[in-house]
C-alpha cells in the first residue's frame, strides 16, 4: 500500500508537518501529504510535550495517509507515563446499520493507560467487526472469513475473503442491528467527528477507496495525551488493582484465564523474543519476498 502510494506519486517522500493552529493544549497539524508514520510520529510528540506542560495534547491532523498501528502512538504516549489516544479515519469499508454501501472506515479507536511496573492497558480497535487487515490475510492464506465479519455487493453476508474486497464491506462492531451493530456504526461516526469533520480533513464517503491510488488520500487524524497527574493522585495503582481483579476472576467454562486489553499482544511478544522472530504464514512470505524482488531490496531472512 506504501509503496504503491509512492510509486503513483501520490504520497511526498520529503517534508515536515505543519502547525497550522495552536494553543496551550491544542494543535492543527497540516500531514503535508507525508506518509503516514511521520505524521503520526510528529503530532504525538507534539501532543506528549503539551501534555507535560498544560496537563493535556490534544493534536489533529488532516492531510494525511495510512499511518500504521493505531495503538503504537498510544504505547509512545503511555511510555511517558501518559494516557495516550489515538484514532485515525480510514477508506469507507464499513457499511452503516441498515444500509448497503461502505460509507465509513474501520475507524480505529486506542487507549492506552499505564499501570504498576510497566504494566499497561492497551486498547486497539476497530469498530467494524475486524478490520479490513485480518480480511486481506485471510484471502492471502486462502481460508474463510466468519459470517460475521462481512457483506458482499450486494449486502448480503459472505464468508467469501475476496468478495468482501471485491466491492462488498464490512459489518461495523456488533455486526447486524439486533445484535448491536449500531453501537458500532455510531462509535465509527465518533471516530469521523475527531479526525475528519475536526480537522477538515476528507471524511466518510469523501476519503478515496481502498487500495485506489487515483488521487490524494487527505486522511485526518487525531492524537491525545493526558498526564494523570493533573488529577487524583495514584492513578498507576488504581489501574493495576482493576486489571489485576479482572485477571484474577474464575474463567468461564471453556476458557483458561481472563484476560484485559493488550495481554494476547504481551504473550504473543514474548512468544516471538524466545523464538528468535516472528512467525508468517508461507503464503505472506512469498508475497513479501515478492514485492522485495520488484523493489530490489534484500528480502526478510527466515530462521
Amino acid at each position: 500500500m506504501y509503496i504503491d502510494d509512492i510509486q503513483a506519486e501520490m504520497t511526498c517522500l520529503d517534508g515536515t508537518p505543519q502547525i497550522v493552529n495552536e494553543t496551550v493544549s491544542c494543535a492543527l497539524v497540516n500531514g503535508n501529504n507525508l506518509l503516514g508514520p511521520v505524521v503520526g510520529n510528529f503530532c504525538t510528540e507534539l501532543a506528549i510535550k503539551k501534555a507535560k506542560e498544560a496537563g493535556i495534547g490534544w493534536v489533529v491532523a488532516n492531510g494525511s495517509n495510512h499511518y500504521g498501528i493505531a495503538g503504537y502512538y498510544s504505547i509512545k504516549i503511555c511510555d511517558e507515563g501518559l494516557l495516550g489516544m489515538s484514532f485515525t479515519n480510514t477508506s469507507p469499508l464499513q457499511v452503516p446499520t441498515r444500509a448497503r454501501a461502505p460509507t465509513l472506515g474501520t475507524n480505529p479507536i486506542t487507549l492506552a493507560a499505564p499501570g504498576k511496573e510497566g504494566d499497561a492497558f492497551v486498547l486497539d480497535m476497530a469498530t467494524s467487526t475486524a478490520p479490513i487487515g485480518k480480511v486481506e490475510i485471510h484471502d492471502r492464506k486462502q481460508i474463510p472469513i466468519p459470517e460475521t465479519w462481512g457483506v458482499d455487493s450486494h449486502g448480503e453476508v459472505t464468508s467469501d475473503p475476496k468478495r468482501v474486497l471485491d466491492g462488498g464491506g464490512l459489518l461495523p462492531l456488533g455486526g447486524a442491528q439486533e445484535t448491536g451493530g449500531y453501537k458500532g456504526y455510531g462509535l465509527a461516526m465518533m471516530v469521523e467527528v475527531f479526525c475528519g469533520i475536526l480537522g477538515n480533513a476528507a471524511y466518510g464517503p469523501n476519503i478515496r477507496k481502498w487500495r485506489e491510488t487515483d488521487r490524494l488520500a487527505n486522511l485526518g487524524q487525531c492524537f491525545v495525551a493526558i498526564n494523570p497527574e493533573v488529577f487524583a493522585p495514584g492513578f498507576r495503582d488504581r489501574m493495576s488493582d482493576l486489571m489485576d481483579h479482572c485477571r484474577g476472576l474464575e474463567p468461564a467454562p471453556g476458557y483458561d484465564r481472563v484476560l484485559v486489553a493488550g495481554d494476547p499482544e504481551r504473550a504473543h511478544m514474548k512468544e516471538c523474543d524466545a523464538n528468535g522472530g516472528i512467525p508468517y504464514h508461507p503464503n505472506l512470505i512469498q508475497h513479501m519476498n515478492n514485492l522485495a524482488s520488484s523493489l530490489g531490496v534484500e528480502p526478510m531472512k527466515t530462521v
